[in-house]
This record gives C-alpha cells, structure tokens and sequence, in this order.
C-alpha cells in the first residue's frame, strides 16, 4: 500500500512537472511587415487580447469586443485614424494552460519584443494594448518588462485582472475592477466559491439550449462584467485615453 502511494505521489509530481517544463510553449509574434504596411495611414494601434487561454477571435469575444469598438468609436471621434490588431498569447489550450501557470512568462515577452520593434520603426505611432480577465494581466505583465525608451508611446488597458496576478501599476496604465466589485479582481472567497459551484450547472443548461458555452465562460464571477454604458468602465477609459493621448 505505501509503495502505491508513493508511486502515486511520483505519478502526480512527475506529470505537473512535466507539463509545465517538458511541452515547448510556442508563443505567437505578431505579423510584424504585414502590421507596418496596414498602419501606415493610421495614427494609433490597438492590440487586442482576449481573456480565458487568450486564443478567441475578436468577432467571438462577446465579452469584449464592445469595449474595443467603443474604444475605436472614440478615438474616431477625436479624429484619430486607428486599427485593431488581434494577438493570441498560445495556439491552444494545452500552452494557454502552460503559458497561465508561468505567469505569462512567455507570451509577455514575444509581444514585448513585437511592440518595442513596431515602436522602433513607426515612432510616430500611439499603441494600445488592452486585455480582459487573464488577457488584463498579460497586458499588465508585457508593459512590465518593455525597454523604457519606448514606453511613452504605449498605453495600456487591463480589465478585471485576477487577484492571483497582483502586482504594480505601471505608468500609461489604466487598470479596471468596477471600483472594487469585481470579485474576481479582489478575491472575494465566498463569491467566487458560490460561482464555482454554478458553473457546470450553467454549462449543462447551455449545452441543452444549444448555446454550447465553453466551460471557461460558464464561470461568471460576480462584478466580472464589464459593459461600456458602466460609470465604472467607458467615462474611465475615456478620461484615462484623453489625458495621455488626445
């Protein structure tokens, strides 16, 4: 009986070892020459990252794409030309899952280096990276470790970040949590708890009404919505947007 146990603890060890060092995480870099011929009429760029394992398309982030095209509507208003730019931090859930337990380790530094050279050829330019849940504190993360000589053109937006990635609030940096509300941003235990609970409930309903909702987003913490129309969301970005680029 003790030798199955200790095999068991060897099994266990060995596997979350083997996850997290032995599978090669492959981060994507951006299109960098596709990115400088597309921009060059425009005056700011906006990358984009989803939250969960950071690989949804902007037409299927329901959660926030709104955000962006809001953010896109109002720089348009002040008479800034932009593009968005979609950026996937792994290729699948298996690295996504990988790339979140290194604390973003390697996807930071793949977009970091993308944008210090975007920076580098295009001084002219204003960039955004914005990024929800997990995808808030990648951006948080990237801005983190890029080179200071180009940080003033940079501007970061990082909604609803999960407690477990707390850290400092760089400069050009926005960091939203619906003024404390959002539970997943503070840690709320009992809240979270209860949500945890609901959530294969919440994904077996969708399953039987079609709505096929992946099990990351039948996890709805509460306050961990963040809608435009919110005095918590759109008059802060647009504050926070006006005072370092209008």
């Amino acid at each position: 009986m003790e030798k199955i146990k200790l095999f068991t603890l060897f099994f266990v060890v060995f596997s979350g070892l083997f996850f997290l060092f032995g599978l090669e995480i492959v981060p994507e870099h951006l299109q960098i020459q596709e990115i400088l011929d597309s921009v060059a009429q425009n005056d700011i760029i906006i990358i984009f990252n989803s939250g969960g394992w950071g690989d949804t398309p902007l037409e299927e982030a329901k959660d926030f794409a709104p955000l962006i095209k809001e953010i896109q509507n109002t720089l348009n208003d002040w008479g800034y030309s932009s593009t968005i730019i979609p950026y996937r931090r792994a290729t699948g859930k298996i690295s996504g899952a990988k790339d979140f337990l290194n604390f973003f380790d390697f996807s930071s530094e793949a977009l970091a280096e993308d944008l210090e050279l975007i920076a580098r050829k295009l001084p002219d330019k204003k960039i955004i990276i914005a990024g929800l849940s997990n995808g808030g504190a990648f951006v948080r993360k990237t801005i983190e470790i890029i080179s200071d000589d180009v940080k003033d053109s940079i501007f970061v937006i990082s909604i609803g970040p999960p407690f477990w990635h707390e850290g400092s609030q760089p400069e050009n940096t926005l960091q939203l949590t619906n003024k404390g509300k959002d539970s997943l941003s503070a840690g709320e235990v009992k809240g979270l708890l209860l949500a945890l609970i609901k959530t294969p409930f919440r994904w077996i309903y969708s399953k039987i009404n079609g709505q096929n909702l992946p099990l990351a987003r039948a996890f709805q913490a509460p306050g961990h919505e963040y809608g435009w129309s919110s005095p918590e969301v759109g008059p802060q970005i647009v504050t926070f947007l006006s005072n370092k680029i209008r």
